[in-house]
C-alpha cells in the first residue's frame, strides 16, 4: 500500500498531532547528531513542544554555540550596515556624476549654438562671455605658435646667411649686401594682416569695384 504525502497544514487531531511530532521530533534530532558527527559541524538544536516542554540537542556546548550564533550574527549586522552605507554612498555619487554630465552636455550643446530657445537674456550673457574668453585663449595661443615658427625660421635664416658668407669667401666672392630678410617680411605681413570674427548666419557683402 502506497502510504500518501503528508500535506502541509496544522494536524486537527491532537493525538495525531502528538503522535507527528513526537516521531519527527526524534528524527530531527537523530539528524543534527548524524550531522555533527559524519561532517564533523557544530549543531545545536532547540524544540518546543506545543505544551511548551524543550528538547534540545548540542553537539559540544548549547551556550557556546549560542554565543558564537550571536557573535556571528553581530558581526553580520555590522557587516551588512557597513554595505548598506557604501551602496547608498555610490548611488548617491553615481546620481551627482549623472547631473554633472547632464549639465556638461547641456553646456556643450549651447557653445556649439543649439538649444538656445530656452535660455534667458541672461544664460545668452554667460555663453557670448564664455565664447570670447575661449576665442581669446585661441587667438593667444595661435600667436604664440606664429612667433615661435618666426623664431625657428629667423635662427634657418641666420645659419643659411653664415653658410653662404663662407661659401663666397672661400669663392673669393664679395658680400652679398643685405636685404630684407624673410622674417622682417613675415613680421610685416602679419601686421598688415586683419582678422574679424563674425557669429551669426552669412551675410553678402557687396564688392566695391575701383
Amino acid at each position: 500500500m502506497v502510504r500518501g504525502k503528508t500535506p502541509m497544514k496544522r494536524i486537527e487531531n491532537a493525538t495525531s498531532r502528538q503522535v507527528t511530532f513526537s516521531k519527527r521530533r526524534n528524527g530531527l534530532l537523530k539528524k543534527a547528531f548524524e550531522l555533527s558527527v559524519l561532517c564533523d559541524a557544530e549543531v545545536a538544536l532547540i524544540i518546543f513542544s506545543p505544551r511548551g516542554k524543550l528538547f534540545e540537542f548540542s553537539s559540544s556546548s548549547m551556550n557556546k554555540t549560542i554565543d558564537r550564533y550571536q557573535k556571528r550574527r553581530k558581526d553580520f549586522g555590522i557587516i551588512s550596515r557597513a554595505v548598506e552605507e557604501n551602496m547608498q554612498n555610490v548611488k548617491e555619487d553615481a546620481h551627482s556624476m549623472a547631473k554633472k554630465i547632464e549639465f556638461l552636455e547641456d553646456s556643450k550643446r549651447k557653445l556649439l549654438g543649439n538649444g538656445l530657445e530656452s535660455c534667458s537674456l541672461d544664460e545668452l550673457q554667460l555663453i557670448e562671455n564664455q565664447l570670447e574668453r575661449s576665442l581669446s585663449r585661441v587667438r593667444a595661443r595661435k600667436n604664440q605658435l606664429f612667433w615661435e615658427q618666426i623664431k625657428k625660421l629667423k635662427e634657418e635664416e641666420r645659419r643659411l646667411g653664415e653658410e653662404n658668407a663662407k661659401l663666397r669667401e672661400k669663392c673669393g666672392m664679395r658680400p652679398r649686401q643685405s636685404s630684407t630678410s624673410l622674417s622682417d617680411e613675415l613680421q610685416i605681413q602679419s601686421m598688415e594682416v586683419e582678422t574679424e570674427l563674425l557669429i551669426g548666419p552669412p551675410e553678402r557683402r557687396s564688392i566695391q569695384k575701383p
